[in-house]
């Protein structure tokens, strides 16, 4: 029988956790004329922890702009343009198929946390909400602070402008 002294496992690191400061800002979608003129700027400060995904990013989104009908989403990283086919995608997984059942190349929005983006202040990337009614958004990095305390979901700080009606009414013209 080997009887050789088994050193302790050292605890392991805990990372720092990060809190990301962002604004997410409706650049396009279907508003009416009249909804557009009185609100300018429309957008929404929020903070979320390195460990929430983009899956949690997006719930944020979805409730800080008075949303309640639920939809295909895909945010887009590392691109300059809404569509840029050098970005990578995130989507949630019903999402990463094509038309003919097929994995379209997208990541699991649902397992990739902020932290593991690399993101840093003053980084912007997209957001696309509902595929048919085409709600884009840009997010850019305000700050990320170090030593962070804050758990739980993703907190709304800071709101400009009305939330649009998620479905604009025909009858005003979009």
């Amino acid at each position: 029988m080997n009887m050789t002294k088994r050193t302790p496992k050292k605890p392991l690191a805990t990372a720092k956790k990060r809190l990301y400061t962002l604004e997410v800002a409706l650049i396009s979608g279907p508003v009416t004329r009249s909804f557009a003129r009185k609100n300018r700027t429309i957008s929404r400060t929020l903070q979320a922890c390195g460990g929430h995904t983009l899956g949690d990013l997006h719930g944020a989104i979805f409730d800080a702009f008075d949303r309640y009908e639920e939809h295909l989403y895909e945010f887009q990283i590392g691109g300059r343009l809404p569509m840029d086919p050098e970005a990578k995608r995130y989507g949630p997984p019903m999402a990463m198929i094509d038309a003919f059942g097929e994995a379209d190349g997208s990541a699991d929005a649902e397992k990739t946390t902020l932290d593991s983006l690399g993101l840093k202040t003053g980084d912007a990337f997209g957001y696309w909400f509902d595929f048919g009614d085409d709600w884009w958004h840009q997010i850019r990095v305000l700050s990320i602070a170090e030593g962070a305390q804050r758990a739980g979901r993703p907190k709304v700080t800071g709101k400009v402008g009305e939330s649009p009606p998620q479905y604009a009414d025909p009858d005003e013209g979009v």
